[in-house]
């Protein structure tokens, strides 16, 4: 494959990915701009806060593979790229801890004021007496919304710290998870207002989507205890800016930001931002998963992704349906003999039936081997006694989706 990388990546995941044969070009500069005019020939484009949007797409002749090495991918065009049969792979989980540290950062910043103390200082200004209103971690409530990876990596680090956790109570979530909160002894709550109004600090680790946008508006930063703290390390747009401005004018709240809805897309810019300067802001540079520990742990993970992509997997896909959209699901064991797929979906063909999902995978001994195939369309009542009649199909079997009955042949 011709891997792009259009951000900085380390030469030790370049050497990994060219001893497997793959050429790769690594061109951080580039901008979303630049894309489409330079995408030509490149079977996969690995970004991290480079967007890709539709003309990336649309100008692209072999691309198959875009990577995000990172979590979220709102800044990848996910719906396009699946129109244009382009995989959107990321590589979730491996900056957890990065961006659990720095949320514990923050929250130690605000409430110490470690930037101002140290503003003060470099300025030759002792103010000691300023800055000994702290009010401590200890016994405080930390609310937190979006309790996946990076979610749990803050439960935890700051139950070590002696806070209170709290969350709100969401069906669907795994026993593993249940049973770590329940370790953890945190708090679940039945509504966000209870939540908020419970929490000395609340922390925001949910993924940008429409339910998403704007969760942090005037009505949520109202219903937040007077002096409270928010923090942000997911982001920009998950806030409302407008209203979170508003609440810190009026002294209700107080906040710590790795992320902005306006921040620059390059590493460096002039950036002139009113909530970054508001004095009851902590503001850093979205660097929470910008660790020497994260960046290996993620670009371990884009090597895992391409190595998965070669061999026909296709790993940590966001744009493919999470489950088939067709009527049925076909399992044929067959003979390890060329040409016997060939007639099956031969059959498949003449019965009008759309192959959404294939899977071969072959017997030890290497004699025999199992077909499942998800298709859409009306199922022939005759299609299993046409399987079995082929040569060398050993037997067929059918489960429709709207049952559990397994039809067999």
């Amino acid at each position: 494959m011709y891997l792009l990388f259009a951000d900085s990546v380390s030469a030790q995941t370049i050497a990994e990915l060219e001893s497997r044969g793959h050429r790769c070009a690594v061109e951080p500069s580039l901008t979303t701009a630049d894309l489409p005019g330079r995408i030509a020939g490149v079977d996969g484009l690995v970004v991290r806060s480079t967007k890709v949007d539709r003309t990336v797409f649309e100008a692209a002749d072999k691309l198959a593979l875009v990577i995000r090495a990172g979590a979220g991918t709102n800044t990848i065009d996910t719906e396009v790229a699946a129109r244009n049969g382009v995989l959107v792979c990321n590589v979730p989980g491996r900056n957890a801890v990065a961006v659990a540290e720095l949320t514990m950062g923050l929250i130690l910043a605000l409430d110490r004021r470690i930037a101002d103390n140290v503003a003060d200082a470099r300025q030759g200004r002792w103010a000691k007496s300023t800055y000994t209103k702290a009010n401590g971690l200890l016994g405080s409530t930390l609310g937190i919304l979006g309790l996946g990876s990076i979610g749990l990596a803050v439960a935890e680090r700051a139950a070590g710290f002696g806070m209170r956790i709290g969350c709100l109570d969401r069906p669907g979530r795994s026993q593993a998870t249940r049973d770590r909160l329940a370790e953890l002894d945190v708090a679940c709550y039945r509504s966000l207002p209870d939540l908020l109004a419970a929490s000395d600090v609340v922390s925001l680790h949910v993924p940008l989507s429409p339910e998403t946008k704007n969760l942090v508006d005037a009505e949520f930063l109202a219903a937040m205890r007077p002096g409270a703290v928010l923090v942000n390390t997911s982001r920009g747009e998950v806030v409302d800016e407008a209203a979170l401005r508003a609440a810190l004018d009026a002294g209700h709240v107080r906040a710590g930001l790795d992320v902005f809805a306006d921040e620059p897309s390059s590493g460096t810019a002039e950036w002139d931002s009113p909530l970054a300067r508001h004095p009851r802001v902590v503001a850093t540079h979205h660097i929470g998963a910008s660790t020497a520990q994260a960046q290996a742990a993620i670009a371990a993970g884009v090597v895992e992704i391409v190595d998965a992509f070669a061999a026909g997997e296709a790993r940590n896909c966001v744009n493919l349906s999470p489950r088939g959209l067709g009527s049925a699901t076909l399992t044929v064991r067959h003979l390890d003999k060329v040409g016997v797929l060939a007639g099956v979906l031969e059959l498949l063909r003449e019965a009008r039936l759309n192959v959404e999902h294939m899977q071969n995978r072959i017997f030890a001994g290497g004699v025999a081997a199992v077909a499942t195939i998800d298709v859409a369309g009306i199922v022939p009542t005759d299609l299993l006694a046409g399987l079995d009649a082929l040569p060398e199909v050993l037997g067929s079997s059918l489960i429709t989706l709207d049952s559990t009955a397994m039809e067999l042949g």
